[in-house]
């Protein structure tokens, strides 16, 4: 075995050991509040996000997105969760309300129990991913107010490490909508850029008549000739870009290995994966993926695949779909994790019902709140 094999490794043997289940051993057997049932009690609400802006993709346009609040209740305690399905996942109000209805998590009486009742979850149905997620992210919340921490001291991670989050744009055809549009993204210091459409040069070219901030940019598939694909990325390195985001169709997994070979960016996964399993096949080419709570079914699966990606030596991005503050300070506990994010969907929104995670001249700022960071807005 050369030096690089063996490395690598040594790598994916100590990740197996990071990556499995959370022992809460380490930190004694926290005090719990006694009340009446000492059973997990889940509910959960309906409950669709208003944009600020319409959302232009390159195979879609939306001014709302479909969510489902949820509620799990312990012992005097609440963790609060959320479950945010933009129409690509195959998701739907009907289908998250469905699914959290057959499940019965009065059965479960430790809420410690995360790997037992992610089991659980996949018994009852293969996928549903943001339902999941909604479940997962309320139980990590209730955990934390429990042991009276927040997730990222729990994971050991360093809140001064937190990275710039970027602030997506969408191209419009209306002028004025478009230069709103980009003066909303004038207090980050990163801009993401949604292309995949006709007018990709039109948008960054209006980009850069105001603003000469690092952009990075998401084709969302929106690219099918790799040949023009990788035109692209040369023309976008030479206008200030970091990375290209899911340039082509997922399933062509073969030309994209071709375009990252070639590429003068990286190229980052983001459709092509959603769970642990994904991470290694990715790893043959992209650069990096993209970590997304509602895909990955929350926060469990999601630091087990940051690890297994840092291991395999690829870059880490955590991103999001259009959410409240619930779903974004979850998501942002493993910011710390990250090389990039892109944790701006609250800010998308018109309808928030959280205050949680801030944003502070561009920065990700983490809260000493207990469990995900966030508290109900009155």
């Amino acid at each position: 075995m050369d030096r690089r094999n063996f490395i690598k490794a040594g790598a994916l043997g100590a990740v197996m050991t990071v990556a499995s289940p959370i022992s809460f051993s380490a930190y004694g057997n926290p005090t719990r509040r006694k009340g009446k049932s000492g059973r997990l009690n889940l509910s959960f609400d309906p409950y669709e996000l208003q944009l600020r802006h319409a959302f232009n993709l390159a195979k879609s346009q939306r001014t709302t997105t479909p969510d489902v609040q949820v509620k799990i209740e312990y012992d005097g305690l609440t963790g609060y969760g959320e479950a945010s399905m933009p129409p690509y996942l195959g998701e739907s109000i009907a289908s998250a309300t469905a699914f959290l209805s057959k499940l019965d998590l009065s059965q479960f009486t430790d809420p410690f129990a995360i790997e037992e009742i992610h089991d659980y979850m996949d018994s009852v149905a293969p996928d549903n991913c943001a339902a999941k997620a909604s479940v997962d992210i309320a139980l990590h919340d209730l955990l934390g107010k429990i042991m009276v921490q927040p997730w990222y001291k729990i994971w050991g991670l360093d809140p001064r490490k937190t990275p710039d989050t970027s602030f997506t744009v969408s191209y419009d055809a209306d002028p004025a909508e478009m230069r709103a549009k980009i003066d909303d993204a004038a207090p980050y210091k990163v801009i993401k850029v949604k292309m995949g459409l006709n007018h990709d040069k039109e948008l960054v070219e209006a980009i850069r008549r105001c603003s000469d901030s690092p952009i990075c940019v998401d084709a969302n598939q929106g690219w099918t000739d790799k040949e023009q694909a990788l035109e692209m990325c040369h023309w976008l390195n030479e206008h200030g870009c970091l990375f290209v985001e899911q340039p082509l169709p997922k399933e062509m997994y073969d030309e994209t290995a071709w375009l990252r070979e070639r590429s003068p960016l990286p190229i980052i996964a983001d459709e092509f994966l959603q769970r642990l399993p994904d991470v290694r096949r990715a790893a043959q080419a992209y650069d990096g993926i993209n970590i997304k709570l509602m895909k990955s079914t929350g926060m469990h699966e999601a630091h087990k695949m940051a690890v297994l990606a840092k291991a395999l030596g690829m870059k880490v991005m955590i991103g999001c779909m259009t959410e409240t503050s619930c779903g974004i300070s979850a998501a942002a506990q493993l910011s710390p994790m990250a090389d990039w994010a892109d944790l701006d969907g609250n800010l998308l929104i018109a309808n928030d019902r959280f205050d949680g995670v801030r944003i502070v001249d561009g920065k990700i700022m983490l809260n000493d709140r207990p469990g995900i960071g966030v508290k109900i807005l009155k």
